[in-house]
């Protein structure tokens, strides 16, 4: 029979093969806590998610997603470790929109989320940025490809925010479209009118890219030698602390 734990006199046994940690025991225990999972929000813009004015969808940034989604594996960081939402530009401008597609898929305040927008999934994602860091949610990133939406024609046939973003996040990531060779995206863009920020980015970079390739544009290498993808990943894998799939 094993000896009596001095320690544990007059503590009850709950198990007949477990002792209880006596409150009267001042030694420090080990205990291992695993890192939160993350939310991601890829916005899409115009003609992505769903149709625009018989263009589309063309899931622009669910690209950037996929791409999202195999550094992800190549970390040897496992599927349950996040959970990734493609969601259209107009999918939050409403509070019951807001509610069923952003705030319902977060689990808690303490969930780190991270947004990804494109065209006039950029500009209203900055919008919902703010909108969820003035309600308590964590954004450690906010990325932005190449944001359209300043335009006052664009305002009246698209729901979207009227405002200039004033955006909320721990790092902000811009990437503006600047393509030589242009192609329709690039006029589309042209026409809603591209967000040209004259401060707020922690990174803020243009790219010979298509506006439409939202793909591109993300993991296009920027003038500090990273991208938005590289940005992002950092963030991520440093929030996951080494840890992988079993």
């Amino acid at each position: 029979m094993a000896a009596e734990n001095s320690q544990l006199k007059g503590c009850q046994r709950l198990v007949v093969t477990h002792e209880l940690t006596c409150k009267t025991d001042g030694t420090v225990k080990q205990a291992t806590v695993s890192p939160k999972k993350i939310v991601l929000f890829f916005v899409g813009g115009a003609g992505d998610k769903e149709s625009y004015y018989g263009t589309g969808p063309n899931n622009n940034v669910a690209e950037a997603l996929k791409i999202f989604i195999k550094n992800m594996d190549a970390e040897g960081l496992c599927p349950d470790t996040y959970d990734a939402h493609h969601i259209g530009y107009n999918a939050f401008t409403s509070d019951e929109g807001l509610n069923a597609n952003v705030l319902a898929k977060i689990p808690d305040l303490t969930t780190p989320v991270y947004i990804i927008g494109h065209s006039l999934g950029g500009w209203n994602g900055a919008h919902l940025s703010k909108v969820l860091a003035d309600r308590g949610y964590r954004i450690p990133v906010l990325v932005t490809l190449d944001p359209v939406g300043e335009g006052q024609i664009v305002w009246g046939i698209s729901n979207i925010y009227q405002k200039e973003p004033t955006p909320k996040a721990e790092y902000w990531v811009n990437v503006r479209a600047d393509a030589k060779d242009w192609n329709f995206s690039d006029l589309v863009a042209d026409f809603g009118e591209q967000w040209d920020m004259t401060s707020g980015p922690n990174m803020n970079g243009r790219v010979d890219v298509n506006h439409a390739d939202a793909w591109a544009i993300y993991i296009a290498v920027l003038g500090g030698g990273v991208s938005a993808r590289d940005i992002l990943m950092q963030s991520v894998i440093q929030h996951f602390k080494g840890r992988k799939c079993a």
